[in-house]
């Protein structure tokens, strides 16, 4: 009999006897499986499937760091969906705290923050520069990405190698810092 634990729990055994190619094979396999699995998960929670990708990727590393921790006599299978469970669940934890944390501003609302017509205020090269430099390195880079450059976020987030939510929340907490900057009475909100 040819079921998915048996082919799976072999390709661990080869693998663990030096075959790659098997699994490479296995992966391959678990890929789409747990990708359905992350989507279908996400959107049960009422979360952005959009970010499943990276949770995936996140199961995928956790399967590869543990599989030293599989053992060959047990089924592979409550072993894989263990992982997997705790990947979804520490990533959905992240995924709403980002949620709470994210504002959204309105492209009439950045704007107004970016250039009010009534502000004396200095544009020059010279002042933007002082201006990004109150913000952290990272901040910066996204500051500099969307808004200077005009970046796409999933651009953005591809070239810092992080999602496009953590872009997002950086890049509204940098507003937050720079709209305070600009009118000293107003401390920035939360982070």
């Amino acid at each position: 009999m040819d079921t998915r634990e048996h082919r799976w729990a072999e390709a661990m055994r080869a693998e663990r006897r030096g075959d790659r190619a098997a699994y490479e094979r296995l992966l391959g396999e678990i890929t789409p499986v747990l990708r359905g699995l992350v989507r279908h998960r996400l959107s049960l929670l009422g979360l952005n499937a959009a970010e499943a990708e990276d949770l995936v990727q996140e199961a995928l590393i956790g399967l590869h760091t543990k599989r030293h921790t599989w053992s060959p006599d047990r089924p592979f299978l409550p072993w894989l969906h263990a992982i997997a469970r705790y990947k979804l669940l520490d990533g959905a934890r992240r995924l709403r705290r980002e949620a709470r944390q994210r504002i959204e501003i309105s492209l009439d609302d950045l704007a107004e923050v970016m250039a009010d017509p009534d502000a004396e205020v200095d544009r020059s090269p010279i002042h933007m520069e002082r201006q990004l430099a109150t913000l952290s390195p990272g901040q910066r880079d996204v500051v500099e990405a969307l808004a200077l450059d005009g970046e796409s976020v999933r651009t953005t987030a591809q070239r810092l190698d992080t999602s496009e939510g953590a872009i997002r929340v950086t890049f509204h907490r940098a507003l937050r810092k720079l709209m305070a900057a600009a009118d000293p009475g107003e401390a920035p909100k939360g982070k």
